[in-house]
């Protein structure tokens, strides 16, 4: 998270070239929504799991992010891609990500707002599709959020590969061990994993070139790898020491 907040910076200022950058986890770690309360996890159970937590720059519910390709996408405020509303740019930025998933053979479709469906637990992001987000049989298969600052906008989210899309359930603060069943029953009717979705196994490697392909492809853009710079890094690690490791960030509501 202190990676793609130093990105969102350099690219602001004009450092940084408009950046995609595809991650994984490891360990396993919970990211809770810029306003998103803390109470809504379980700090004993996250100790006994061995799962990390960290609190998102960008808004939404929590996300457990483990078995999985992340992907950010950060541009310049006045990039063509970003021009217009958050939702305007979402949706640009869907048809890449829908393009990705049906490369991997995936009937997916991007979600359109329906004001009578909602999940029962609000802490859970992949519990209900936002406006073009990616979903496959009515499931939702890709989490994303946005924050726009500093003359750039960060777009990043999560492709679950495997996995039990429910396991997120075992980090919350619920009442008792029924609650916590129907969550997890709640989940695994909103959600779904691209391997379960595909029916074989898609490993990261597999996805992320699917990603690369699609972002050029559709995106229209023409993508170079690249390394961080020394100022990202040095901003990376000042931001993860006064920031993203802190309780006052972690539990800031």
């Amino acid at each position: 998270m202190a990676l793609d907040e130093a990105i969102l910076a350099a690219v602001g200022s004009g450092q940084s070239p408009p950046t995609l950058r595809l991650y994984g986890w490891q360990p396993p770690c919970l990211s809770l929504g810029y306003a998103q309360r803390s109470t809504d996890i379980d700090p004993a159970r996250l100790a006994t799991l061995g799962w990390s937590l960290v609190r998102r720059l960008s808004g939404g519910r929590a996300i457990l992010h483990t078995d999985e390709l992340t992907y950010s996408l950060t541009l310049p405020i006045d990039h063509p891609l970003a021009a217009g509303s958050v939702v305007d740019s979402y949706r640009r930025l869907s048809a890449a990500l829908l393009s990705a998933v049906q490369r991997l053979g995936i009937d997916a479709e991007t979600a359109r707002h329906d004001p009578n469906r909602h999940g029962d637990f609000k802490a859970i992001c992949f519990e209900t599709p936002s406006d073009y987000e990616i979903t496959a049989g009515g499931k939702k298969l890709i989490g994303s959020a946005q924050v726009r600052q500093s003359k750039a906008i960060l777009q990043h989210g999560t492709l679950p590969l495997s996995g039990d899309v429910a396991r997120i359930c075992d980090g919350l603060l619920l009442a008792d061990d029924a609650i916590r069943e129907q969550a997890r029953h709640s989940v695994r009717q909103q959600a779904v994993t691209l391997s379960d979705a595909a029916g074989r196994a898609i490993s990261w490697d597999e996805a992320a070139a699917a990603v690369l392909t699609a972002f050029a492809e559709i995106l229209k853009v023409r993508l170079t790898p690249g390394a961080l710079s020394e100022a990202e890094w040095t901003h990376t690690e000042k931001l993860r020491r006064e920031r993203y490791i802190t309780p006052e960030w972690t539990q800031r509501r």
